[in-house]
């Protein structure tokens, strides 16, 4: 790909990231937040269900290690296709790997690898990303810390954080 095909695909994918997705094959459902999400060479192969947060996230549909066995046969390649389900957050810098699913109702932490399938209603983390907790414990251990104030101005919650938090 020439540099200036690889700017404007760079561009197009921070301008419009779901957009872009589409246009590169990547089957995506509804409400989906895209923040600076890479894909390997098959985006063709992923598919994202409904309302999937994913920041800095890298989605990889081939495994790269058969290259150590590409004397033996060059065209060998290892494709698998990955699928994420409804209501998942893909926290920062997670990679998720070939042939993984992830289940609806999943919470992935930051800078997990997600080399195998996870369960719906479930919370990972870690490299590899393993089981924490289940989505309902992960509500009961937010409690004490959530505020509503998501629909605020952002002066106002400004305001809101500086007096809970400042000393």
């Amino acid at each position: 790909m020439t540099i200036l095909k690889r700017l404007l695909h760079y561009m197009f994918n921070v301008i419009s990231p779901v957009r872009y997705a589409r246009w590169i094959g990547v089957v995506i459902g509804k409400d989906c937040r895209l923040i600076q999400v890479s894909y390997s060479s098959e985006p063709y192969l992923i598919t994202l269900g409904d309302h999937v947060s994913a920041s800095f996230v890298r989605f990889e549909t081939h495994d790269g290690g058969v290259w150590v066995l590409r004397d033996k046969n060059p065209d060998y390649d290892l494709v698998k296709p990955i699928t994420v389900g409804s209501n998942v957050f893909l926290g920062y810098g997670t990679v998720v790997l070939p042939g993984v699913t992830i289940g609806d109702n999943v919470v992935v932490g930051a800078r997990s690898v997600v080399s195998k399938n996870v369960p719906s209603n479930t919370v990972v983390a870690g490299v590899p990303a393993r089981p924490i907790k289940s989505v309902d414990e992960y509500l009961v251990s937010c409690m004490d810390d959530m505020n509503d104030t998501k629909q605020l101005s952002s002066a106002k919650k400004r305001a809101f954080y500086l007096a809970k938090y400042r000393c």
